[in-house]
């Protein structure tokens, strides 16, 4: 099985590289599009401003290889917070469109006067409300917290698509699933044990076939 780690210039590359080799998985980071083409796996992390994602990724040329990947391959694609983000059509964040790969907007987090207190950007260990079982979160417990940072959220317009949520001021979306699509808002990568066993149920998932 050959996993790639997209590199488009914004993302914990070397840190979800450390996970997968705990995993006894050799994930290779690239961002050459010829390579991602031999995916079996693919990763999609992300941090930072919505419309540089969305401009790195023109500018690698990694759209066209994603696009069929995804949509017309099917192989399985895990995003990772602004990885999660950019799947949306659209997004607040600089007013661009995204990959359009889930039916979805990202949106700023912003907080009735009640919740004026929070701060932004949402920053620490939160808990996940499971919607619907998935093998993601395969003995995951239930209100297990994992480590979040992030301004904005996606907001799914299909319910089936949302896979947990988490409370910050507002109920937002924690991760999601469409078919071989995966996301999450939080960090697997920074969320110690049980971010591991997240991104080794994702590998198990598709291990065997």
């Amino acid at each position: 099985m050959k996993c790639i780690i997209i590199n488009y210039g914004m993302g914990n590359l070397h840190s979800i590289q450390h996970k997968f080799r705990k995993l006894n998985v050799d994930a290779i980071i690239s961002s050459n599009p010829e390579e991602v083409e031999t995916a079996d796996l693919l990763i999609l992390p992300g941090v930072g401003h919505f419309s540089e994602g969305m401009k790195n990724l023109n500018n690698y040329e990694l759209i066209p290889v994603l696009n069929k990947k995804v949509l017309k391959d099917k192989t399985p694609i895990l995003g990772i917070c602004l990885g999660m983000q950019l799947f949306s059509s659209w997004s607040e964040e600089g007013n661009i469109a995204g990959l359009g790969w889930v039916d979805a907007t990202t949106k700023k987090i912003k907080f009735n006067n009640h919740n004026q207190q929070l701060k932004i950007p949402h920053v620490g260990w939160n808990t996940i409300m499971h919607n619907r079982k998935n093998n993601l979160f395969e003995c995951i417990r239930a209100d297990q917290d994992f480590y979040f940072v992030h301004s904005y959220h996606v907001v799914c317009n299909q319910k089936e698509d949302i896979l947990s949520t988490t409370e910050y001021g507002i109920k937002f979306v924690s991760s999601l699933q469409k078919e071989n699509i995966f996301g999450t808002q939080f960090h697997p990568e920074k969320s110690h044990i049980e971010g591991m066993q997240v991104i080794g149920n994702f590998i198990n998932t598709y291990k065997n076939k």
